[in-house]
């Protein structure tokens, strides 16, 4: 009897401990659950979809090549030796930040090689950095990829998904299903290469009859990293999916040509204007030493060895109007090919590569409404400049790449 009762009393020991076993495991995940619970935060996205102002204007900011790394930790290349001691990624985020107070831009396009994935410990940690300023300021941004992004601890995939999450970002990781659905109409979707190709909307300005309207498209394509062609490396380019698509979507953009019967004039709206942004320049790009161009030309174009049809298929789309890229630090001009300027950012970021005593700089675009005898009507101009990180802050080389004739 005794030693059944001692192994009664056993089994109930063992029993409590199991139980409070569970209890305090279930506890401590509930603990660190509540802990976690303020932590968790949603998206900020902008409050209303990219629209121009009230006074007919919307304005890009373009931020190619920023090259951000580590931080304070990460020096800046091809600066005044006097300058450099003290000069690090945080120069980048100053002048951006000095970008953003002056320009007041409505909305800020990065055109890849945001980060410097080489030198990028941590990819998540340098893509906060890039976009920090973009994210503190409420501006609604939008980033594609350039060929040394991915070469930290993230894939294209995972880069492009992760950007999309991050506070006012509009960018997208692909065009949805409806988008890449085939032309025949099967609801077949079709695959695209790339990550990071997409169409944002500018309707016009609040109050007027095209505030519901698209007025302004922008698209971005994903333009690579590095591909081997025939045992040969070369730069990536722009593939067929993506031209097909790009396509497409601009006709389905552009829509039938709209009417409005209860203004006291009606009125037909233009097709609208499109602006495209991609990081590895085209091949032709390299015809425009040979041309006159303003900017500065001052090394070879980097481009693939393929020329997959960019060029032609955005002729062919018929409301391309300017065309922004980067990759290639030392160029900063604009070009017209076939009637669409092809223009450079010029490099931004001081961990990147550039030109002693050559200023970073950043482009503007700034598109403009035009002016009814009552009411704000479509896009009837698009200018661009520069604005130089010198003691002046330098404003250069302003054009007009189109007016609505």
């Amino acid at each position: 009897m005794a030693m059944e009762s001692a192994t009664q009393k056993w089994k109930h020991s063992f029993s409590f401990l199991y139980l409070f076993f569970i209890w305090a495991i279930l506890y401590l995940l509930h603990s660190h659950v509540l802990r976690h619970e303020a932590h968790v935060r949603i998206k900020k996205n902008p409050p209303h979809p990219l629209r121009f102002r009230s006074d007919g204007a919307f304005k890009i900011l373009q931020v190619a090549d920023l090259h951000y790394g580590n931080g304070p930790t990460s020096r800046c290349r091809d600066i005044p030796i006097s300058g450099f001691r003290h000069c690090s990624d945080l120069n980048s985020t100053r002048f951006l930040r000095r970008m953003i107070q002056a320009e007041n831009p409505d909305f800020i396009a990065f055109t890849g090689d945001n980060i410097f994935g080489s030198s990028a410990t941590d990819a998540a940690e340098s893509l906060f950095g890039a976009f920090r300023p973009a994210m503190e300021a409420g501006i609604p941004w939008a980033a594609i990829l350039g060929n040394h992004d991915q070469e930290s601890t993230m894939n294209r995939e995972e880069l492009m998904s992760f950007i999309s999450l991050f506070d006012y970002s509009v960018s997208q990781i692909n065009p949805s299903v409806e988008e890449l659905s085939d032309t025949a109409k099967t609801g077949k979707r079709e695959a695209i290469d790339g990550f990071g190709n997409y169409n944002l909307r500018v309707f016009g300005a609040p109050g007027s009859h095209l505030a519901n309207s698209s007025v302004l498209n922008l698209f971005f394509l994903d333009s690579g990293d590095r591909e081997t062609v025939k045992g040969i490396r070369t730069y990536g380019w722009i593939k067929e999916s993506q031209l097909r698509w790009l396509y497409h979507a601009s006709k389905r953009s552009q829509g039938p040509k709209k009417c409005i019967h209860r203004l006291p004039d009606p009125l037909t709206f233009p097709t609208p204007p499109a602006l495209v942004f991609f990081h590895i320049p085209i091949p032709e790009i390299r015809q425009m030493y040979y041309k006159t161009f303003i900017g500065q030309f001052q090394e070879a174009v980097a481009c693939s060895s393929v020329n997959s049809g960019v060029l032609q298929t955005l002729v062919s789309m018929g409301g391309v109007k300017g065309v922004f890229m980067g990759h290639d630090h030392k160029n900063d001009f604009c070009g017209n090919l076939d009637g669409i300027w092809f223009c450079y950012g010029g490099g931004f970021g001081y961990h990147g590569y550039g030109k002693s005593g050559w200023p970073r700089r950043a482009r503007i675009i700034l598109a403009e409404l035009g002016r009814g005898e009552k009411a704000w009507m479509g896009v009837e101009r698009i200018k661009t400049w520069k604005r130089l990180d010198d003691d002046k802050f330098s404003k250069i080389d302003e054009q007009i790449l189109w007016e609505q004739q």
